[in-house]
């Protein structure tokens, strides 16, 4: 089983495959946006690597990311957790305003992902 680290809340050990938002959530209990449901569309669920970027992206978080002109931050909806990895997470509903979270996240990477090299 993969480990992640979160910045300032601690080491867990997740399900191999497991999406990171949903990890962020349920394994490490981090209140982490996903406003769209975790569908690469809002950028709510931003997050930095520390450690363990992974080094493939899916189209919709490279389109969407560039779109908004945004770097150095990867979505938690767009990742997988198949390996060792250290986020900071700079997206939480705390302080944001926002009412919830989101829409629940599938289980499975949505949209369908095509892995590209980051």
């Amino acid at each position: 089983m993969p480990k992640l680290s979160v910045e300032g809340v601690g080491q867990f050990e997740v399900p191999l495959g497991k999406r990171l938002v949903l990890a962020l959530e349920q394994d490490a209990g981090v209140d982490q946006l996903h406003a769209c449901g975790g569908n690469a569309r809002c950028t709510t669920c931003r997050i930095e690597f520390v450690a363990g970027e992974p080094d493939r992206i899916s189209v919709a978080e490279r389109d969407v990311l560039h779109a908004r002109g945004l770097a150095g931050i990867r979505l938690s909806c767009q990742v997988a957790c198949d390996h060792d990895m250290e986020v900071r997470v700079i997206s939480r509903l705390a302080g944001s305003g926002r009412k919830d979270a989101g829409h629940p996240p599938a289980t499975e990477i949505q949209p369908p992902p095509e892995w590209v090299s980051k």
